[in-house]
């Protein structure tokens, strides 16, 4: 297993505080990387100014993607592997502003496709795998063989009402992804 996925999954449980990110206290999407960044590596190589639950989206700017592309080691979208941190919009024309771990992977069609915002350039369907995991990478079987797939898709993240948890990286959710990364050293 992936040591980002082991550290990952110590914070589950942990309960939402939005600019927070302490383990077992409280912390928002953010927090959990930026604990997780600690937990791993060290000291955080920028702290994030105060920010609102709208997250940058009546200027349009793409801060939290800016600051991940500019600590954390930018991989292609298709590329999904246990530990990756994985960027989400949620809304078509919003701002990306959502954050997890990708703790399974499976691959099927369909997977990331959003469209880009502000002239992005992304594949619109992942390639379909016909790999065969035994899932103790993180990762499972090829996607339809439903009777054979003990592990999906998912992903560890902390929102609001939940905290953090780990959820199916279902079909929305995997429409939703914009960026994919992983921490320093750790790919």
């Amino acid at each position: 297993m992936s040591r980002v996925v082991e550290a990952a999954r110590g914070w589950i449980g942990t309960p939402y505080v939005h600019q927070a990110s302490c383990k077992g206290a409280g912390c928002d999407c953010l927090g959990l990387i930026r604990g997780l960044w600690r937990e791993l590596l060290g000291a955080e190589p920028e702290l994030p100014p105060a920010y609102t639950m709208d997250w940058s989206e009546p200027q349009g700017a793409e801060a939290l993607w800016q600051a991940a592309a500019r600590h954390l080691a930018a991989k292609p979208l298709q590329d999904a592997a246990p530990g990756d941190v994985i960027l989400f919009r949620m809304r078509e024309g919003s701002v990306a502003k959502h954050l997890g771990v990708q703790s399974n992977v499976c691959f099927q069609s369909g997977q990331g496709s959003a469209r880009p915002r502000g002239g992005e350039k992304r594949p619109s369907v992942l390639p379909e795998a016909n790999l065969r995991f035994d899932g103790a990478d993180g990762r499972c079987p090829a996607f339809g063989q439903a009777e054979q797939v003990r592990n999906v898709p998912s992903f560890i993240h902390a929102y609001a009402g939940h905290g953090v948890v780990e959820s199916p990286l279902s079909p929305p959710w995997q429409r939703r992804i914009v960026a994919r990364f992983h921490f320093p050293g750790m790919s």
